[in-house]
Order: C-alpha cells, then sequence, then structure tokens
C-alpha cells in the first residue's frame, strides 16, 4: 500500500496519481511554505490546505447535496452582503493565509471594510492575508465533526476570526462560535 511518503518521494513520476491511491489524503511529512506553494502551483484545480506544522491535506471535489448547501449558505451571506456592500465576500476556493502558518480554505468568508482598511496592499494573485471576520463551514458526507470542530477553534477562532458558523446538515445542527 502506497503512503503519503510516496507523494513526495522525488523518484514518483505522478505523484498527484499517488496521492489519489491513498486512502488519507494528509501529508506524513511536513512542507515548507515554499513546497506547498510549489505545489499548488503546479495542481491549481485542487483544494489543499496547509496546516501550521505544515501537514497538508488534499480534499475532494464536494458531492451534490454539499455542492447545494455551500451555494445556499453562500446565497444568504450575499444577500446580507448586499444591505451594506462594505467588505469583501469570498467562496470555497480562496485561501487564507493565517497568522499561524496555516493556509485555509473556508466554505465562506467575510472580510469587513475595517479589518481590509487596516491591511497593506496585497498582491490580487496571492492568497488573502487577511483574517476573516466570519467564516462558514458546511460538513460534508466524508467529514467527521470532530475535526471540524477543531479546525473551527484551532484555525479560524484563535487566528483572529470574529464569527464562526459551522453547519451539519446530518445531524441537523449548527455550531456557532464567537470571539469574546
Amino acid at each position: 500500500m502506497r503512503t503519503a511518503i510516496d507523494f513526495f518521494n522525488k523518484k514518483d513520476p505522478d505523484p498527484i496519481a499517488t496521492l489519489l491511491s491513498m486512502s488519507a489524503l494528509r501529508s506524513e511529512r511536513r512542507l515548507s511554505r515554499e513546497e506547498y506553494l510549489r505545489i499548488c502551483e503546479r495542481y491549481p484545480d485542487l483544494h489543499i490546505e496547509r496546516d501550521k506544522n505544515g501537514t497538508i491535506t488534499v480534499m475532494s471535489p464536494v458531492k451534490r447535496g454539499t455542492g447545494k448547501r455551500e451555494i445556499s449558505l453562500l446565497r444568504f451571506l450575499i444577500i446580507w452582503f448586499e444591505t451594506h456592500k462594505k467588505g469583501e465576500l469570498h467562496g470555497p476556493s480562496s485561501g487564507f493565509d493565517l497568522p499561524d502558518g496555516s493556509t485555509k480554505q473556508p466554505d465562506a468568508a467575510y472580510i469587513s471594510q475595517e479589518r481590509l482598511d487596516d491591511a497593506p496592499e496585497e498582491e490580487e494573485e496571492d492568497f488573502i492575508k487577511i483574517v476573516p471576520d466570519f467564516v462558514g463551514e458546511v460538513r460534508s458526507s466524508s467529514d467527521s465533526i470532530g475535526p471540524l470542530r477543531k479546525k473551527m477553534a484551532n484555525a479560524w477562532m484563535k487566528n483572529g476570526v470574529r464569527l464562526g458558523w459551522l453547519i451539519d446538515p446530518y445531524e441537523e445542527a449548527h455550531y456557532r462560535r464567537e470571539r469574546a
């Protein structure tokens, strides 16, 4: 059985095929930021996150139900946003470089005008270096709720997100976290 180590073996002619053949899509080897960026540049269509320790996770495309739920969350966020039109909205393809060194992609995010005004100028073709005020995550059928709760608490809230929603359609529950 092939492991995540094979993914990073320089002799592997097709690292993506190796990665996709594994049962777990988390790296065993920690990647530097530069290595992570090279993988993202080489495979721009993959949904890849990096945690603060350098471990990467490659996520599969979402299924029909999750896609509909993500777009519903974005639709409600857009309706809310239209009432004041200040700040920025981002969807599940946007990558955020967080202060702890991780790069994450929420299903939905909002950055206030206040945070945009306080941030230095950024390149349009770079990951976002502003911590969002709000993030929304929708649990898919392949997600376990425990790791998603940890992601919300340890990646998003600890890095400065003011409000986070974790929507669990399978338990018909939602979890809301606010910074104190």
